[in-house]
């Protein structure tokens, strides 16, 4: 499907946040007018921690990277947009885009309208909503492990200290206080609509499961007669998932939320040549054996970015995902492994 025969397309829901769903998001507009981003509330950091924090509003950095990512003309408007404050008195490290989204709060009175407006403006093709209205916060237990020593236990409190992790410390899971937050209503209509539901790609414990531990979208999401994705990283992350291959991921995944996405989407290309930084490893497949026993099917294909191969590529990674769409919904083998044609690259 070309971008000049997209048309309006089947209708996709991608939740999570960070630099992954926005780079999903940016492939996938190419295709389909119908796209429906939901994001993680849970951002404490950097401008977006600030502006929530002084003018308790939803942290506004994830929402600015998607609705710039969707933009119909990603050149001068979507560049201002992103355009961050190298210096001064208050603006030093803000987003103008963020600016741009906590005033828009105030003038309409409230976060969605906000959205709804900052969309309009940048012609933005989709919707960008929050999985959730309601203020929280993202907690993690966290396991420690020292030779020699009793393992023990610590809480993390806040998105942003969760990946400061030592060494010999691992995530055992992670919870959003309040537990039960209700899900924003359109979110979950959206959910039950959709013809195909991608969470990730995206931090695993710090961008994707936040949008998932809502109940209503859990539900949702189980109760949806969508083809279901989970979208695995390129490469690990320090501090969240070091030493992870795909099924690490998937086990994490199911250990928080279940079997709800029967489909995992992987990367098969890893080039031998290109230095992936101190710590960071290529997320490697599992076997055969190992995915029948994880109750799920695994999808390969070639996603990693030219330039950045830590990354996916837009366009390689929404290609796939219609592709797997399309196998899925004309009737596949039914196959544990779905050949994505890694070989083209």
């Amino acid at each position: 499907m070309s971008g000049s025969q997209r048309g309006k397309g089947i209708r996709v829901v991608a939740l999570g946040g960070g630099t992954g769903l926005s780079t999903l998001l940016r492939g996938l507009k190419a295709y389909t007018d119908e796209i429906t981003a939901i994001i993680t509330v849970a951002d404490d950091g950097g401008s977006s921690g600030r502006l929530r924090q002084e003018f308790g509003i939803l942290p506004p950095g994830d929402f600015r990277n998607c609705i710039a990512a969707l933009a119909d003309d990603e050149a001068l408007i979507a560049k201002l947009f992103q355009y961050r404050f190298g210096r001064g008195d208050g603006l030093d490290g803000h987003s103008f885009g963020n600016l741009f989204l906590a005033a828009l709060v105030a003038v309409t009175g409230s976060f969605d309208r906000a959205l709804l407006e900052a969309s309009r403006v940048l012609a933005v093709r989709g919707r960008v909503l929050p999985a959730t209205l309601k203020s929280v916060t993202l907690c993690a237990d966290v396991r420690r492990e020292r030779p020699g020593a009793e393992t023990g236990w610590r809480r993390v409190w806040g998105e942003s200290r969760i990946p400061m992790l030592a060494e010999g410390e691992s995530i055992e899971r992670v919870f959003l206080q309040p537990e039960r937050p209700p899900a924003y209503p359109e979110a979950v209509r959206a959910i039950l609509n959709a013809d195909l539901i991608v969470a990730g790609p995206g931090s695993l414990f710090t961008s994707v499961l936040p949008s998932l531990l809502i109940p209503d979208i859990i539900e949702a999401i189980r109760t949806s007669q969508a083809v279901k994705v989970y979208v695995c990283n390129v490469a690990t992350q320090r501090g969240e998932t070091t030493s992870f291959g795909v099924h690490e991921h998937v086990q994490a995944l199911q250990a928080h939320v279940g079997r709800l996405f029967p489909l995992v989407l992987a990367n098969g290309h890893f080039p031998a040549s290109v230095p992936l930084g101190d710590g960071i490893e290529w997320v490697r497949l599992p076997d055969l054996k190992v995915v029948q026993a994880g109750g799920y099917r695994l999808a390969v294909a070639c996603l990693v970015d030219a330039d950045r191969p830590w990354r996916h590529a837009s366009d390689k990674l929404a290609r796939s995902l219609l592709e797997l769409y399309r196998r899925e919904t004309i009737g596949s083998d039914g196959g544990l492994v779905v050949d994505l044609s890694c070989g083209r690259g």
